[in-house]
């Protein structure tokens, strides 16, 4: 509690103020007359002056009326607790300033056993304060100490689909999160990881895990998000903003250079908001045990895929032969496994990085069909009418 609450006594009439001040036993009630005004001018300045948490003030002042005092006290000590101090003549004035949340109010001449009443209330309630303030500091810092494990349960939650919209809003905001829908819902496992049947067990096992934890959340440091670990030993990761093919390869090819890991991802977006995330949940799941089943050459092929689709001379042939396989195997082990031919996937690819240039930059068609790997605008724009249905500068006036 506060060492001492600072009371001023603001009344005209000298002997008023010493009859408040001799009626009260101010150290028992923790309080201390710190100044004393005779007109509503040096009321105001020496409020201001002491900070002071109690005002006993009088209505009919000089130079500035009791109301305008109060009215300047709210606006500049919002927490001072304010007592009129009025006589029966003026109690129409009275209810006036009741209305400016005073306290409450004195009837002169000043009882004492009314006094004495008055700024035992007014010592509740300012205790009361103080009490309420320190519980919430209290809670805030629990809250912020707890923050990591919070914002997983919320996870846990949106998974099992526990919120509506709203009342997940209530929580992200509560959790110092963007209070709108996230744009992504990704999983990225790793066979290295398998929290079931672990290929390396104990310490070196908490590492390997916690290494690419950390690989991750370096890629994404600058998104919104949160993330977990589901029984599976997946990480799952909400974002608020959309990360593109290209982050998604940086992560699985640092995975491989710098922990010697493989990883299987999959990112849905989430069109319809905070209810379809078990949705998304469910299908990447199914998305990535897809992925696990590809064999090595398959998978190698598509990562060839993926660093280079951008480049002009990219082939089968080349592709082949840095895999050591026959183009003819690839071509066909490729289509039976992956259910799409190996230049299928290049044009898929390349489309949708034209996509997103279209988007968000102003390069001219010319320059973003030589960024995604096409000799001529002609090819490009026939290659991407053939995929989306309109030629690049239609989509790029016209976003669909």
């Amino acid at each position: 509690m506060k060492e001492s609450w600072r009371v001023l006594i603001a009344d005209d009439e000298p002997i008023i103020r010493e009859g408040i001040r001799e009626a009260v036993d101010w150290q028992a009630l923790g309080m201390t007359v710190v100044a004393e005004a005779e007109d509503g001018e040096e009321a105001l300045e020496l409020a201001l002056e002491h900070t002071i948490d109690i005002l006993l003030v009088d209505l009919n002042m000089p130079i500035m009326n009791g109301i305008t005092i109060i009215k300047h006290v709210r606006e500049h000590l919002p927490k001072c607790k304010i007592v009129i101090i009025t006589g029966y003549d003026e109690f129409t004035y009275a209810q006036e300033a009741l209305r400016l949340n005073v306290s409450d109010y004195i009837l002169k001449p000043a009882n004492p056993v009314q006094l004495q009443t008055v700024l035992g209330k007014v010592q509740y309630e300012l205790e009361a304060v103080i009490k309420q303030e320190e519980f919430v500091k209290l809670a805030s810092n629990q809250i912020n100490k707890n923050i990591d494990l919070l914002r997983e349960q919320l996870f846990y939650d949106l998974l099992e689909g526990k919120w509506s919209e709203e009342e997940a809003f209530e929580q992200l905001e509560f959790l110092g999160l963007p209070v709108k829908s996230p744009k992504q819902f990704g999983v990225i496992q790793s066979p290295e990881y398998y929290a079931n049947d672990p290929v390396i067990a104990g310490e070196d096992h908490q590492l390997i895990s916690v290494s690419l934890e950390n690989l991750i959340v370096e890629e994404l440091e600058a998104q919104d998000k949160i993330y977990i670990r589901d029984y599976y030993g997946s990480m799952l990761i909400l974002l608020w903003d959309s990360i593109n093919e290209e982050k998604i390869i940086l992560i699985g090819k640092r995975a491989k250079e710098e922990l010697r890991m493989t990883i299987h991802s999959c990112f849905e977006p989430l069109e319809k908001g905070i209810s379809k995330i078990p949705k998304a949940y469910q299908a990447c799941k199914q998305i990535i045990e897809q992925d696990s089943s590809i064999s090595p050459v398959v998978r190698r092929a598509r990562d060839y895929i993926f660093e280079h689709f951008s480049e002009h001379d990219i082939t089968l042939e080349k592709a082949a032969e840095s895999l050591q396989v026959s183009s003819v195997y690839l071509s066909r082990t490729f289509k039976q496994e992956l259910g799409v031919s190996f230049v299928s996937l290049i044009t898929n690819l390349r489309i949708k990085k034209a996509i997103m240039l279209l988007n968000s930059t102003d390069l001219s068609i010319l320059e973003i069909a030589d960024k995604v790997g096409y000799d001529t605008q002609h090819y490009f724009s026939t290659a991407f009418k053939k995929v989306v249905g309109v030629s690049p500068n239609q989509y790029r006036k016209t976003p669909i």
